[in-house]
């Protein structure tokens, strides 16, 4: 460790693709270690979404102090920008209070954000172009712009869902007013100085296990009451078109709300996304080389996990 490292906060991260069992670890690890934990999911910053994101519940929180959960309404905007700013805060008053801080989960672009130097500032807006795409984007469907996104950036436009219209849109506007695109605004300097003496862990296990614990959690949300989450979310008038609402669990349910599938092929769509979303985030996490990867079943459980992640993180966080 550099002579510099010395004088950095420490930082723990545990990431990883969705239903490994992060917070269960993240929670053993604050335990052992005198840590709180800092989320970092896009979906749990809403009130509200608690089924469909397997927001961690008070019981399962076990006295932890738990950060970055519940801080906006689900018709606010959020973004990774104001993720940064505001779990970079957080950290540093935990630091304060000699905690340990731990940031905890799948997100890769907010874990990303806080833990490398990313721009977020440099580019303004321009509100007549940003109308000129929604106009567009309603007269030509959302996709338009995304396919309009894939030709001049498709780093971003594969990283966005083609109906995130308010994402896709602020890409081609940075890409119009600057010439560059968002990806490279965004990205960092290999030479940038570290910010934090920073550990980072992944879970992970076999496809095969991970594919039947994402089937059933889908099926313990459903028993949960999932379907009567974004039913009273709708009623409450929640549009369908926010960002909050287009989080995986949601989208699907209200696709079958609205009469547009059954509820078993809305289960059977919202198993296969998640699938696909765990496959992503893997991709995501993987190209990440500092991430030193625990596999779970050849561990011997999350218990052991934890272990080991409290072990290598002594005299050294």
């Amino acid at each position: 460790m550099s002579h510099n490292a010395l004088k950095l906060h420490p930082l723990l991260v545990i990431a990883g693709p969705t239903a490994t069992g992060k917070s269960e670890v993240g929670v053993m690890v604050a335990e052992e270690a005198g840590g709180e934990i800092i989320s970092a999911d896009s979906a749990l910053v809403y009130r509200g979404l608690n089924i469909g994101t397997a927001k961690p519940t008070l019981a399962e929180m076990r006295g932890i102090t738990h950060h970055m959960i519940d801080i906006v309404e689900p018709d606010q905007e959020y973004s990774a920008a104001l993720f940064q700013k505001q779990a970079r805060a957080v950290i540093g008053g935990v630091t304060k209070r000699n905690k340990l801080p731990i940031l905890v989960g799948g997100t890769g672009l907010y874990i990303r954000a806080v833990v490398d130097p990313y721009d977020f500032s440099s580019t303004g807006g321009d509100p007549l172009l940003r109308n000129r795409l929604l106009k567009e984007a309603g007269q030509n469907g959302p996709g338009s712009l995304h396919r309009r996104l894939m030709e001049v950036d498709p780093t971003t436009a594969l990283r966005l869902h083609p109906r995130d219209l308010r994402r896709v849109v602020r890409a081609l506007e940075v890409y119009y007013l600057t010439g560059k695109t968002i990806s490279s605004h965004q990205y960092r300097d290999e030479n940038d100085q570290p910010l934090y003496n920073l550990l980072m862990f992944g879970l992970t296990m076999e496809r095969e296990r991970l594919y039947s614990r994402i089937e059933q959690r889908v099926e313990s949300m459903i028993s949960s009451g999932l379907v009567d989450e974004v039913r009273q979310l709708l009623k409450k008038g929640y549009s369908p078109e926010l960002s909050s609402m287009h989080s995986l669990g949601y989208k699907e349910i209200i696709n079958y709300l609205s009469g547009e599938v059954t509820l078993e092929q809305a289960v059977q769509i919202l198993k296969r996304n998640t699938r696909r979303f765990a496959k992503r985030q893997l991709t995501w996490f993987r190209r990440d080389h500092r991430i030193r990867w625990l596999k779970i079943g050849e561990m011997g459980g999350l218990k052991a996990v934890a272990q080991e992640i409290t072990e290598s993180i002594e005299g050294v966080l």
